[in-house]
């Protein structure tokens, strides 16, 4: 799993690579933690689940750093490990999830920006030509 971010206008780029789309979801949701603060910071104390559908990947891209924006405004929490499934469905793709983290501690995280949401701009879900799964967005601060 690798996530990082990229540079964009105001905002800031989110991208995840793994083996499989799950291991790309993750490292994008571990690119948006890095946007707020140290990922290495955040202890994965607690477990929050997480479940999304859509009707294809990129759709479901954001649907999961939404819900993990929601997570974290209403539990006041950051997330350092994310243990993700995804999954075909009937009707597009599923994805069960569970984000460890804690509460948010100020002086020990010193959190840089506030995520305030995943956007369309620069959406993409892809298998990349090494095999490698491709998952990024800009994501609004």
């Amino acid at each position: 799993m690798n996530g990082q971010t990229f540079e964009h206008e105001a905002d800031v780029g989110v991208r995840g690579c793994g083996a499989t789309l799950a291991e790309a979801f993750a490292g994008a949701a571990s690119a948006m933690t890095a946007v707020i603060c140290d990922p290495a910071a955040v202890v994965p104390r607690a477990p929050v689940e997480v479940d999304c559908s859509a009707p294809d990947a990129e759709l479901l891209l954001l649907d999961w750093l939404n819900a993990l924006v929601f997570e974290m405004a209403t539990r006041r929490m950051l997330f350092s490990r994310f243990d993700v499934i995804v999954e075909a469905a009937a009707d597009g793709v599923v994805l069960r999830a569970r984000a460890w983290g804690e509460a948010v501690d100020v002086a020990r995280h010193q959190p840089a920006a506030e995520v305030k949401g995943a956007s369309f701009c620069e959406l993409k879900v892809e298998r990349q030509t090494d095999g490698q799964w491709l998952a990024q967005c800009v994501v609004d601060v």
